[in-house]
């Protein structure tokens, strides 16, 4: 039986909902401020998290509802840009460095922005009615920033 009101109660079992999480590590303080400054400016996002490519460690999460869980997308979205770079890598030394992966569903943008370097990355899932591709990407961008300023 759903009950609407008590996914708004706090702490009743499950992540925690509409609040940043930082994980542990020297890093997880800059990347949860990367990720309040994706709150402040997208109030309607649904999840984001910051993540390490080589060992899957959340940095930091955000998760809207319960039914949005970073921790079950890390291992799958981990191995997409593991895949990913290994292709690029494969392609020889001249080829270009992975910066960005964009995927769209029929409601749903899902982003993965890398920093340079490729061992980090902001993942981000907003509606696709309530956030314009561009602006979304624009933030992301922002949030790297911010994230390789504080560490």
């Amino acid at each position: 039986m759903k009950i609407p009101f008590l996914r708004h109660l706090p702490l009743l079992g499950g992540p925690p909902i509409r609040q940043v999480v930082a994980g542990t590590g020297s890093q997880a303080p800059g990347a949860a401020a990367a990720l309040q400054h994706l709150l402040t400016e997208l109030p309607d996002l649904l999840m984001a998290a910051v993540l390490e490519v080589a060992t899957g460690q959340l940095l930091a999460t955000y998760a809207a509802e319960r039914d949005y869980q970073p921790s079950l997308l890390a291992t799958p979205v981990v191995a997409v840009v593991r895949q990913l770079q290994a292709n690029q890598a494969a392609q020889g030394p001249a080829a270009e460095e992975l910066e960005e992966v964009v995927l769209t569903l029929s409601s749903q943008l899902h982003l993965l922005r890398l920093r340079p370097g490729g061992q980090q990355f902001l993942y981000l899932a907003v509606d696709i009615r309530d956030t314009n591709l561009a602006i979304a990407r624009e933030l992301m961008r922002q949030a790297i920033e911010q994230i390789d300023s504080l560490n």
